[in-house]
């Protein structure tokens, strides 16, 4: 049973959510019926609650989504409270619909989107994962924030060739060495409010690193919002390059740290937005005449379901008519089919541009 503590938190964070008029997926699907159900609930192995998932919705009622998951079980347990959430944020991924298994297909599909470097400025495609046995950032203790960092970099210091590189971590780490990741774009603060409101942010910098491959052109943050985030990046318009040094990276790290997955809904991470493929494939492209005409831009994007946004993320404006644009899709598709769709939707974006 959950304790009474909990129970009464619950109860006047659900009164302060009804309340309000806050537009997150969280207060649309948390009815008292679906409240009532699961408040008294909890995931088996480390024992999460229904506070642990809405504690962020509940204290930034500006949140979109407002819900994270304190370990993969709250997936299953809270699934009258997620799977409406996923369906909504995902496009209609139901209830009864399962994610494919993995598939990065065939890696020499992708070639140059850019060749004469007119137009995309650079390309990156990014995918979380978690670290099987462990729960997500709320539950984490501190000793298992160090445990998973030193399997972490004992992996990532063991890759080769391309992606053989260095990894720092945030505990200790001298001023010099922040400036130069801070520089590079590297760096990631301590978590945002959403975060700190789920509990994701305890025993900072504990367990936190980075990692990068001597080119810089592969990253992974080690225990920021996820487990891990690996990164493939660089500049121009080469995709090709970007996915293949992916796909291996992540082929290379599962063979010694196996990843949390899910029959239905794929690989899991701590927030529901990103799971399944998880997979984000991106570019900076610079459309000056599409700028102009945001409409037409905004209709080719929604026929290959990509998302525009301005270059410093979610709701920014374009700087100089360059847009970040990326696949919108993550579950029910393919890992190959989400990356394909980010570059048939460039693709066309360019031809579009190129007759204006």
């Amino acid at each position: 049973m959950v304790d009474a503590a909990v129970l009464e938190k619950l109860e006047a964070g659900f009164k302060k959510l009804e309340s309000s008029d806050s537009k997150s997926l969280l207060k649309k699907y948390l009815t008292r019926d679906v409240f009532d159900k699961l408040k008294n609930l909890k995931t088996p192995t480390f024992g999460s609650t229904l506070l642990d998932c809405i504690q962020s919705g509940i204290e930034n009622l500006d949140s979109g989504v407002g819900i994270y998951a304190p370990d993969a079980e709250a997936y299953s347990v809270f699934s009258e409270l997620f799977d409406p959430i996923i369906e909504d944020y995902h496009k209609g991924f139901k209830k009864s619909d399962s994610h494919p298994p993995k598939e990065w297909g065939d890696v020499e599909t992708f070639g140059n989107l850019d060749p004469t470097g007119e137009f995309i400025i650079s390309t990156r495609v990014r995918c979380g994962r978690s670290m099987e046995g462990y729960p997500f950032n709320p539950c984490l203790t501190e000793g298992q924030y160090k445990e998973m960092e030193d399997k972490v970099s004992s992996t990532l210091t063991c890759l080769t060739d391309e992606l053989k590189g260095t990894y720092y971590p945030l505990t200790g780490m001298s001023k010099e060495t922040q400036q130069k990741l801070i520089d590079d774009h590297f760096l990631f603060k301590e978590g945002d409010r959403f975060l700190q409101a789920a509990n994701a942010c305890r025993f900072w910098p504990t367990g936190r690193g980075i990692y990068h491959n001597d080119n810089k052109t592969f990253l992974v943050w080690c225990n920021e919002e996820d487990h891990l985030r690996l990164i493939s990046m660089q500049m121009g318009g080469d995709l090709g390059q970007v996915y293949r040094r992916l796909v291996s990276a992540v082929n290379e790290i599962e063979k010694k740290v196996p990843f949390s997955h899910h029959d239905r809904l794929g690989f899991l991470t701590f927030c529901p937005t990103n799971l399944g493929t998880t997979v984000r494939a991106s570019v900076h492209i610079k459309v000056p005449k599409l700028a102009a005409n945001k409409e037409k831009l905004e209709e080719v994007a929604a026929r290959y379901n990509l998302q525009v946004r301005g270059t410093r993320g979610e709701h920014t404006e374009a700087e100089g008519g360059v847009y970040d644009i990326s696949n919108k899709r993550r579950m029910g598709l393919t890992e190959f089919q989400a990356v394909k769709e980010m570059n048939d939707g460039i693709a066309e974006i360019i031809k579009i541009e190129k007759e204006l």
